[in-house]
């Protein structure tokens, strides 16, 4: 997604849970994802997150029994590290469609479909027909949560599985969690600016928490969930890095940092002396009612 950054009115009072609040109280959040993939930042931060999370991802995946044959669908995909790896796992006899608001980063000729897609306002591609559907840190910046959920939900077939990945912000809100010196402190004060950030532009910094019960409300079944998160390490000081360099302009523009501070900030991260972590990734899943016809996803034996 892209957006013209809009600084927040002067009447209103960033809350970093819940979004901006307005002189009357409702959320008035901006419009635009904030980390949209126009920005050449964008890239980057793939790589890095890749390298951090495709691990847990890719594990989901093979305990979830995707394999030879596998139809999936990957929402929001950003980057190409898991197309290219589902396509390697589901081979010649499977398919993979990835989908993206603005699939710029997408390779089609790598192994997998790629189509542009709002999952928050266009209907499923062939829905009833896949046997994964997943999304990694798609839906805390969707508005409408609960109609992107139902989109993939209806994509599934009967027996089919819901992976959805998410961050908790407000669950750990911690640039580092060791904060005992002022380097770490100014680390702590910028990632809580950049959570007012995401929180103006509609994020929900809880959303993570609450993926079992949204999938059940989605109407799934055999719903669970598991939590990770790194701590320290060169992945996240050059995803720190390629955020704040992200929304530089934007923490400026609304004036919740300045330049001092961000220099100061990116000058310890290049020398290595912040040990930073990431909000939890909160992975669940479930399985859409299976009709009598075919078994469920899980019950495939491994190829």
């Amino acid at each position: 997604m892209t957006s013209a950054p809009r600084p927040p009115h002067e009447d209103v009072r960033p809350d970093p849970e819940h979004g901006a609040t307005g002189p009357e109280g409702p959320p008035a959040p901006a419009r635009g994802y904030l980390l949209d993939n126009a920005r050449a930042e964008a890239g980057e931060r793939f790589v890095w997150l890749a390298e951090l999370f495709d691990g847990v991802t890719r594990g989901h995946f093979d305990r979830l029994g995707v394999g030879a044959g596998s139809r999936c669908w990957e929402v929001g995909a950003g980057g190409r590290s898991i197309p290219e790896a589902l396509a390697a796992a589901v081979g010649p006899t499977g398919h993979v469609l990835a989908t993206d608001i603005d699939p710029s980063w997408l390779h089609p000729g790598d192994g997998y479909e790629v189509r542009r897609h709002d999952v928050a306002a266009d209907p499923p591609p062939e829905p009833g027909t896949f046997d994964l559907v997943h999304a990694r840190l798609v839906l805390v910046h969707v508005p409408d949560r609960a109609r992107a959920l139902a989109t993939m939900a209806a994509a599934l077939r009967p027996g089919g599985v819901l992976l959805v990945e998410d961050a908790d912000t407000a669950l750990q809100p911690l640039a580092c969690l060791d904060d005992g010196g002022p380097a770490q402190r100014r680390a702590n004060r910028m990632r809580e600016a950049v959570r007012e950030l995401l929180a103006r532009r509609g994020a929900d910094l809880r959303y993570g928490r609450t993926l079992p019960r949204a999938l059940r409300e989605a109407g799934l079944v055999d719903v669970a969930a598991s939590g990770s998160f790194p701590v320290g390490g060169r992945a996240c000081d050059h995803l720190e890095a390629a955020t704040i360099r992200h929304v530089r302009g934007e923490l400026l523009k609304a004036g919740l940092t300045d330049d001092t501070e961000i220099d100061a900030h990116l000058a310890a991260v290049q020398a290595g002396e912040l040990d930073l972590t990431l909000a939890p990734l909160i992975s669940a899943w479930g399985r859409r009612p299976a009709g009598p016809a075919r078994p469920h996803l899980e019950d495939r034996p491994s190829p």
